[in-house]
């Protein structure tokens, strides 16, 4: 289904004040700036724009010099690589010089500045991120890049395994960007291309991976997309273990939640993505709670009231809620009426149930310290799990 871009939209860009600002500084006096990639790209979708970034043929010193000029702060953020990050009225804008590859080694490129916009542009990925706005309110498309926008159609600029074989981590970027705006299936070549040249993944940094995969797991496709993944062989060389399509396509819209519900099982699976993709703590402590909760689901018979209770009291009442989402329609564990109601009760901000009863309690009522206080309030606790954890002891 061919999609109606709003080219009469991107020059809306032109006149946020703090855009028109910055390129009345640079967009003058024998050099030409513009702006690139994921800004005109969203905004001939109609989709918000919350990064604008651009691309100029001065040279990153002269940048610099400009923006000092106009009472705007530049910071070499990338200086190097010809970025410079200008800050008009405390928002960032990256720009970059127009560059042209000199050599590149799958994961890094050694690039000449240059001055040909046509030139940079096709030295990107897709044909729909080498769009570029004029201040004149033109966009540029030297790619046929608007076509395939329209078309839903995630396409390499030129020969899709030498696109990868500059930076392997198009492969990913080929599949988020086809969860994310393509229509139809993905783009044959591309994915020959991808699946051709898995090798490289093993280059890429692991918090690179990371970072990539948790953006296309919550993707508009992500379901259809993961399962071409899965079906290609390269999830397993991405995070290794079995994936659970149906827990996926039942998850939270939230990275880690649909990461756990896609590829674990197990707390050793928890483990091994920390490893694999570099988590945080929090992170994997999201991911073993899943796990816990879900070997506790998967052996009850059935989840009534108390069973909800006493997994929210041990683990969490998020992580019992994500979980029972993860495996509604499977046959354990049967939820009871008052399981469900329970669960809802928690969705909605009910907090985990608390053992009411301290120490110090049972000192005021006459038990001595020591021993024998430890025994009675390990009985009561036990008792009371047994009973449901209700709210007294």
């Amino acid at each position: 289904m061919t999609r109606a871009l709003r080219p009469d939209a991107a020059a809306a860009l032109l006149v946020r004040p703090r855009v028109a600002r910055l390129l009345s500084a640079l967009d003058r006096a024998g050099e030409e700036t513009r702006i690139v990639g994921g800004a005109v790209r969203n905004v001939l979708l109609g989709r918000p724009v919350t990064e604008i970034d651009l691309a100029t043929t001065a040279l990153p010193k002269d940048t610099m010099r400009r923006a000092r000029a106009a009472g705007l702060k530049p910071v070499p953020t990338g200086i190097e690589h010809g970025t410079v990050t200008v800050v008009v009225e405390g928002e960032p804008f990256e720009v970059t010089t127009l560059r042209e590859d000199v050599e590149t080694d799958g994961r890094h490129a050694v690039v000449r500045f240059g001055r040909s916009f046509e030139a940079d542009a096709v030295r990107r990925d897709f044909t729909m991120n080498a769009l570029s706005l004029g201040a004149d309110g033109i966009v540029r498309d030297v790619t046929s890049g608007m076509e395939d926008l329209a078309a839903g159609r995630v396409r390499f600029i030129g020969e899709a395994r030498q696109r990868i074989r500059e930076d392997y981590l198009r492969i990913l970027r080929f599949f988020r960007f086809s969860a994310e705006y393509a229509n139809g299936p993905l783009d044959p070549a591309g994915l020959d291309a991808a699946i051709r040249e898995r090798d490289g993944l093993e280059r890429l940094s692991r918090e690179r991976v990371r970072a990539e995969l948790l953006k296309l797991l919550v993707a508009e496709r992500a379901a259809e997309v993961v399962s071409c993944l899965q079906e290609s062989g390269l999830l397993q060389r991405l995070a290794g273990g079995v994936a659970e399509l149906g827990r996926f396509g039942r998850a939270p819209a939230e990275p880690v939640l649909r990461l756990a519900a896609l590829l674990v099982a197990t707390e050793e699976d928890a483990d091994r993505l920390r490893d694999r993709l570099r988590l945080s703590n929090a992170e994997h402590a999201k991911l073993l709670g899943y796990s816990r909760v879900l070997r506790r689901l998967k052996s009850a018979a059935i989840l009534d009231r108390g069973e909800a209770r006493r997994l929210a009291f041990s683990w969490g009442s998020a992580p019992l809620v994500e979980a029972v989402a993860a495996l509604a329609g499977e046959p354990r564990p049967k939820l009871a009426a008052d399981g469900a109601a329970q669960l809802a009760a928690f969705a909605a901000g009910e907090p985990a149930p608390v053992f009411p009863l301290t120490g110090a309690e049972l000192i005021r009522r006459g038990v001595p310290a020591g021993p024998e206080l430890g025994r009675q309030l390990a009985d009561a606790r036990r008792a009371w799990l047994e009973a449901g954890c209700p709210a007294e002891p």
